[in-house]
């Protein structure tokens, strides 16, 4: 199973916690369409590699922050 189908698999679970969890993409795939795919399966945002650190902070600070 790759990352698109788990992240369909875990929005369909139907409970409010499936529906909420973050789930970001971190992929060397960073062309629009590879971008809107994962937008697409359910995934709040994409990383794309080379990793940039100050990216990814901010995304975990978004995404993390209403769960500490």
């Amino acid at each position: 199973m790759d990352g698109y189908e788990a992240s369909l698999q875990i929005r369909s679970l139907g409970t409010p916690k499936a529906a909420t969890v973050p789930i970001v993409a971190m992929t060397a795939n960073v062309f629009r369409e590879d971008i809107e795919k994962c937008l697409a399966a359910g995934m709040d945002a994409h990383l794309g590699k080379p990793l940039d650190s100050g990216e990814m902070f901010a995304v975990l600070r978004k995404y993390l922050s209403p769960f500490t």
